[in-house]
């Protein structure tokens, strides 16, 4: 392959969403001194809690390191799923986390489908104008096992999710996509893709209508407890811009956690995904994905695509390395990955490429929750949209209702660390990207 002339001439290392919405902090003002809620990170989850806090009638500080957007609230692939997702990520296979999902796989897949719901509510209720499309997903399976591993779950998705599950066998995998690459696959009806950054834009609009303060580039540079004179406890937030006294704290920064709180950055494991966008196919992209539906597979080195919103170019995703990389070492590997699904995509060339953070949990599972007296939602395990989303609000309606009991099957869980992980990543995340890559390719090879 040619590196450089699979690159437009005018290509840019940054998302193709932003040609829609550039990340901005026209809505930001400096901090008040004094609110009841002080959210930290201004994503998906930090921008939900605020709006349904607002919604009860509760002030609230977001704070953003940034500018609103910068993160990867406006750098993911815009796809959606209802829950399916859940317990498949880094940690792989994880006999504790099996069983605690078999134990309560009622309460997790049905809080999996209300996180979709609870996104489509959101959209439709502010009238956030994102091409939000529901047409499903459909998950190719790398070999003939994984198809069998996917068929063994479609009772279990249908019982507890309603997620309207079906297998594909191979000889209708074209029915999906313009491809015979696949051993069949699972398609799920409750999924679709929507313009994350347009998403983002309604989010952000949306809580400051309904009266969030929005604090653009003013970290949070240390947290505090307080004590008032008759003995109830607070928190004091400390930034370059002065303190914020406040009754509660939410930690909301995902895959950009760090160490303003590090019990928490240690159990959360920032992975890169990288996403290339081509220019204007020859043909519709429809062509290739039916119904603009989204597309993933069953590869530990995974990828996922579907048609741009509007549906004229590509978008395709994956783990082209596990940490970020600079565009000539990220593009081609993901365009390599692009055409061997679709060689009538020869030639085509990139106009955008960018990354982003995704967070791991080390049992690959979201989490919510209190952690010395701060709430945390964190852990997006790769379906961000949906899923900070619904914990965000879940969240802000738990602070409402001013109780302690869990408010959903993530709320609470126990949030495992590990003895040999520090918060840092990048010592070990090469070895284990080596490692998938090898079982993939012997998976191919011996399917």
């Amino acid at each position: 392959m040619d590196k450089a002339r699979i690159f437009h001439p005018d290509f840019k290392a940054q998302p193709w969403w932003w040609e829609a919405w550039t990340p901005n902090n026209a809505l930001s003002v400096d901090p008040p001194a004094k609110t009841d809620v002080v959210i930290v990170g201004a994503g998906y989850g930090g921008l939900s809690t605020a709006l349904e806090l607002r919604r009860n009638g509760i002030d609230c500080v977001v704070l953003e390191r940034g500018v609103f957007g910068i993160g990867a609230s406006t750098r993911n692939g815009g796809m959606l799923s209802g829950g399916t997702n859940i317990a498949k990520g880094l940690g792989g296979k994880n006999p504790k986390v099996e069983a605690e999902f078999e134990a309560n796989k009622a309460a997790f897949l049905g809080s999996g489908a209300d996180s979709l719901q609870t996104l489509i509510d959101i959209i439709h209720r502010e009238k956030i104008d994102c091409g939000l499309i529901t047409n499903g997903r459909f998950t190719g399976a790398w070999t003939p096992k994984h198809y069998d591993d996917q068929a063994r779950k479609v009772e279990m998705f249908n019982k507890y999710a309603n997620v309207g599950a079906e297998m594909i066998p191979r000889e209708r995998v074209r029915e999906m996509m313009a491809s015979d690459y696949y051993y069949g696959g699972m398609y799920v009806r409750a999924g679709g893709n929507l313009h994350p950054a347009r998403y983002y834009k309604g989010l952000l609009e949306a809580a400051h209508n309904q009266g969030a303060v929005l604090c653009g580039e003013v970290e949070a540079e240390r947290i505090e407890k307080t004590k008032d004179a008759k003995g109830g406890s607070g928190w004091r937030v400390l930034t370059a811009k002065g303190p914020i006294t406040c009754k509660e704290v939410v930690i909301a920064t995902n895959g950009y956690t760090g160490d303003l709180t590090p019990k928490l950055k240690m159990r959360v494991v920032p992975v890169a995904s990288h996403i290339i966008a081509t220019e204007e196919l020859p043909m519709p992209a429809t062509d290739l994905i039916p119904l603009q539906r989204s597309i993933g597979d069953t590869k530990r080195v995974l990828t996922y695509y579907r048609p741009s919103p509007d549906g004229k170019q590509m978008i395709f995703g994956g783990r082209a390395r596990f940490t970020a990389a600079p565009p000539e070492v990220s593009a081609p590997i993901l365009y390599q990955y692009m055409i061997d699904r679709f060689p009538q995509l020869k030639g085509i060339r990139i106009t955008h490429v960018w990354t982003g953070n995704v967070a791991f949990a080390l049992d690959s599972m979201s989490h919510m929750g209190q952690d010395d007296g701060m709430h945390y939602l964190l852990a997006c395990n790769g379906s961000g949209v949906a899923m900070m989303t619904y914990l965000g609000t879940q969240t802000a309606k738990k602070i409402a209702g001013g109780s302690n009991a869990p408010v959903n099957a993530f709320d609470g869980r126990h949030f495992p660390e590990h003895p040999l992980y520090n918060g840092d990543p990048s010592l070990y995340l090469p070895l284990i990207g080596a490692l998938y890559r090898t079982q993939d390719w012997l998976d191919r090879k011996l399917a």
